[in-house]
């Protein structure tokens, strides 16, 4: 593989591949549309409690058309525990809908987006991981972490994912992602980074910036509004 990164992003990438070998998708899903449906249920809840609700739900309803014809009050109730269900079965039932009315599981990225509440972050992640293309999704993990590290720089979702994109050689987008989710997951937390433990302070320039000489720094609150 031709590489066209720079010398200190293929380190970075060196270096978070190296701290987290097991990183990838932490949602249980056997099929596109159970990972869209998982992803839906995700946000703002952990992937741990969304594998336990989904064990159950699946079981139950698993396709466009069992989701379409399922009552609100009902899906609501399955996924109580996930948190925002009034949103999250109203986002499901829309987007099911739209899956029948387009004929199927949309296969690309473009595709995704056009399914009813279905965003560019949702659409990333099925993209990549469901079907193994190159996509880099944003959540708050790699935001968070691509802007400490210096890998990118900008206040919106839609600017990191530009700059890793471009940052880095597209054939790693998917596990990047993966990777920076983990590392914000695991090392990298929101208010007290785990820097004694990380790897990458040679090469993170929050901690060049805040850190070196005072172990209790807090996070730039700019980085807490996406």
């Amino acid at each position: 593989m031709l590489m066209t990164m720079t010398k200190d992003n293929l380190e970075i990438y060196g270096l978070l591949d190296g701290m987290h070998k097991s990183a990838e998708c932490e949602l249980n899903f056997g099929s596109p549309f159970e990972l869209l449906v998982a992803v839906v249920l995700s946000a703002q809840c952990t992937d741990k409690r969304v594998n336990k609700v989904t064990q159950e739900l699946f079981k139950y309803a698993n396709t466009p058309e069992q989701f379409a014809a399922m009552p609100t009050e009902e899906l609501e109730g399955r996924i109580f525990s996930c948190g925002f269900y009034h949103s999250k079965a109203k986002a499901i039932k829309e987007l099911s809908e739209s899956i029948i009315a387009a004929g199927g599981m949309p296969k690309t990225r473009e595709e995704l987006m056009k399914l009813r509440g279905v965003g560019r972050k949702t659409a990333n992640v099925v993209y990549s991981v469901a079907y193994g293309g190159n996509a880099i999704a944003v959540d708050t993990h790699v935001f968070r972490v691509a802007n400490r590290l210096g890998v990118a720089d900008s206040k919106t979702p839609e600017g990191v994912e530009g700059q890793l994109m471009r940052n880095f050689d597209d054939e790693l987008w998917s596990h990047l992602h993966h990777l920076l989710i983990f590392h914000g997951r695991y090392v990298c937390h929101s208010r007290k980074p785990d820097c004694d433990r990380c790897a990458l302070t040679g090469k993170c320039k929050y901690f060049k910036e805040n850190m070196s000489g005072s172990e209790n720094q807090t996070v730039n609150s700019d980085y807490e509004k996406f």
